[in-house]
């Protein structure tokens, strides 16, 4: 067993809310439970509050234009993916990873908003294929280039090397944590 450190986040990179926070839980641990490691405890904890900060603040480049981050994302796969036919709405859940009733619901959304459009599919005529609009083209165009220097803002603090360990510890991280395929 690991013993906690008395200052689990000496960086001085740390929010002192975030760092105040770490020390009173490994004291209140080491009170509660002296035998215990909170050191898990603590690590999610610093993941889900980095979590919850980055997502504030890539937030702030689309709410402004009425959209939320489940519309920002459909808007950006769209921008991103979609032939000029658009994507039906399988593919759509496929490449955001949402379920049918979910994306079903963006989509009503965007549609409400004017910034995609529903066509019928020319090869299957009881499928649907959806597309950005003009007007939904013209806000992603306006919007992405200030969301990608807003995460590049975000990223600044690291260096090359960083960034490159942070990627491969969090995708290491995320692979163990993903369901594999279904053996057969």
């Amino acid at each position: 067993m690991r013993t906690p450190d008395p200052h689990p986040d000496s960086d001085p990179g740390t929010p002192t809310g975030t760092r105040a926070l770490l020390e009173r839980i490994v004291h209140d641990w080491q009170h509660a439970s002296p035998g215990l490691d909170p050191s898990p405890m603590l690590t999610y904890l610093l993941i889900d509050r980095l979590h919850a900060a980055m997502e504030r603040r890539v937030n702030r480049t689309y709410t402004p234009s009425g959209l939320n981050p489940a519309t920002w994302d459909l808007l950006v796969t769209l921008r991103r993916s979609a032939p000029p036919a658009g994507l039906t709405p399988t593919e759509l859940s496929e490449l955001t990873a949402i379920t049918g009733a979910s994306i079903t619901n963006r989509i009503g959304r965007l549609l409400e908003r004017g910034l995609i459009e529903r066509k019928i599919d020319d090869l299957d005529r009881r499928s649907n294929r959806i597309r950005l609009s003009e007007r939904g083209r013209a806000l992603a165009d306006q919007l992405i280039p200030e969301h990608l220097q807003n995460e590049r803002e975000m990223f600044s603090v690291l260096t090359a090397d960083e960034i490159r360990t942070l990627e491969t510890l969090a995708g290491r991280l995320l692979a163990s944590l993903e369901p594999g395929p279904t053996p057969e």
